[in-house]
């Protein structure tokens, strides 16, 4: 999904909806059993759903959980699949520009940034000369295995991002540039192992906590449009979850909102979660094969940049 403007939702929801997981792990071929596969059919709100998710222990030795980029180019998760060896799971993360291929926003592979967020976003309507400077929601697993959700901030002349435990409201201002003088949050240096971005943070302490307004993703009432979505979190035992929702075909799978996202995330037992790049972008392979349709008619989309997990080789 093109990254765009947005609004403010940002509230705790008191009663979550519940949805009824079965296993299809048996659909997907071998896998370790530290990596479980679940589809529901239940509506969403009403309306007719198909999501998935994977459960991947993050303590089991045997795995890796990296990510993958691209150069100037953008290949589909089936493309990635194959030069990557065929990985367990892959699943589509950051926004992006169709005009040059770049991920917009930070990752990490191995220690090592391989993307950086844009933090300067053109204001539009009267005043043009303008610009929007967020923090951008990341997902990051240290070396240990940690899973975090923080506000992160990148400048390409530094090998590590710094992070926020908490979100601030974006700057606006004349400047083109935006420097770690102007964040008005706590930081550190965020010492991860792989890192994905998207936005907006989703999930906070367990609860549905949407702060779109402080990341500047979505424009006036599109917070509350129904697409296909992607989306990653972690529970308070260790389980990474990675989650996509079907959407976009009336009748059959209408997407989600971001609220309702958060709200399945939480309905999972995440401590923490965030929105990725969803859309046409959504996509995630379990040994290759789709879990989801793909909801632009040529089928996968081309992206520069995702998460997968594959073993540890010997």
């Amino acid at each position: 999904m093109k990254t765009i403007l947005f609004c403010l939702t940002c509230f705790p929801v008191v009663a979550l909806a519940q949805w009824n997981w079965q296993s299809v792990d048996s659909a997907f071929g071998a896998l370790p059993a530290s990596i479980r596969v679940y589809r529901t059919a239940d509506p969403i709100a009403g309306k007719p759903s198909i999501a998935y998710y994977v459960k991947a222990d993050l303590s089991d030795p045997s795995l890796e959980f990296r990510s993958d980029t691209t150069w100037k180019r953008r290949l589909t998760p089936d493309q990635f699949h194959q030069k990557l060896s065929a990985p367990l799971v892959i699943l589509n993360t950051s926004f992006f520009s169709f005009a040059t291929h770049q991920n917009l926003n930070m990752m990490m592979d191995q220690g090592q940034m391989t993307a950086y967020n844009v933090h300067t976003i053109p204001a539009k309507g009267k005043d043009s000369l303008k610009y929007r400077h967020p923090l951008v929601a990341t997902l990051g697993l240290s070396a240990r295995g940690k899973a975090d959700v923080a506000w992160t901030f990148t400048d390409s002349a530094a090998s590590m991002p710094w992070a926020s435990q908490s979100p601030m409201p974006h700057r606006m201002n004349e400047s083109v540039r935006f420097s770690l003088n102007e964040i008005n949050v706590p930081l550190k240096k965020w010492k991860m192992r792989t890192a994905v971005s998207g936005g907006p943070v989703l999930v906070q302490n367990g609860q549905v906590q949407v702060t779109n307004n402080e990341e500047w993703k979505f424009a006036g009432k599109a917070i509350d449009d129904r697409h296909p979505r992607s989306a990653m979190g972690y529970t308070a035992d260790g389980q990474l979850i990675l989650l996509v929702i079907e959407g976009r075909f009336p009748g059959k799978a209408e997407g989600a909102t971001l609220t309702q996202t958060a709200e399945m995330l939480v309905s999972l037992g995440c401590v923490e979660g965030l929105n990725l790049d969803g859309g046409g972008s959504s996509c995630l392979l379990v040994n290759g094969k789709q879990t989801i349709q793909p909801s632009d008619k040529e089928g996968q989309r081309a992206v520069p940049g995702i998460f997968y997990i594959r073993r540890k080789k010997d």
